[in-house]
């Protein structure tokens, strides 16, 4: 099933009215209020943490990451590293959306913003598209050189359960099938 979750209902609205607008954003169909609930009903306190902070900016830069994916340990972690300039992170941004209701209960999925530099435009990308879990605030690509990211924008880290970095994907995941395979492969 094709879901992305939204922190809020508000956000869910905002979405399908993006959805109808026309915009060059790959769409999918959003969750009921009563799916988000239940997809992460009973989630592991690490993984209710990440969220309960879904579709935020953060700032803290490599330490506040580091310390994420330390509070993380026991359980896998997918970390794309994305931004508003990117035309392919628009692409696959729906994928890892529905990815992170698919797998809300076992898997946690972080986000980096690289090189931004200004809030705005990466807000209103998460206004267009809003993800299940935050971001980190990566201007000066700090955070991606921890998990090997600099090359590529998008770039995609699964950590294993025991915080190890498994695999590193350069570049875009064109389908969420794609995804959905090295989540199963990697996200162990």
């Amino acid at each position: 099933m094709h879901r992305f979750l939204p922190p809020l209902a508000c956000f869910l609205a905002l979405g399908a009215l993006v959805a109808g607008c026309g915009s060059s954003e790959t769409e999918s169909a959003g969750p009921s209020a009563a799916e988000v609930r239940e997809a992460f009903a009973g989630a592991p306190a690490p993984l209710r943490g990440v969220h309960a902070q879904a579709n935020q900016l953060l700032e803290g830069g490599p330490g506040a990451f580091k310390a994420r994916l330390r509070e993380l340990r026991g359980h896998p972690v997918v970390v794309n590293k994305w931004g508003s300039w990117c035309d392919p992170c628009r692409r696959e941004l729906p994928h890892f959306q529905a990815q992170a209701v698919e797998h809300a209960q076992a898997v946690a999925f972080l986000g980096v913003d690289a090189a931004d530099y200004s809030r705005g435009p990466a807000k209103e990308l998460l206004r267009k598209i809003p993800l299940a879990y935050p971001s980190y605030v990566d201007d000066d690509l700090k955070i991606s050189a921890v998990f090997n990211g600099v090359v590529a924008t998008p770039a995609t880290a699964f950590y294993d359960s025991r915080g190890k970095l498994a695999y590193m994907k350069q570049g875009e995941y064109r389908s969420e099938q794609d995804l959905a395979r090295d989540i199963r492969r990697y996200a162990r």
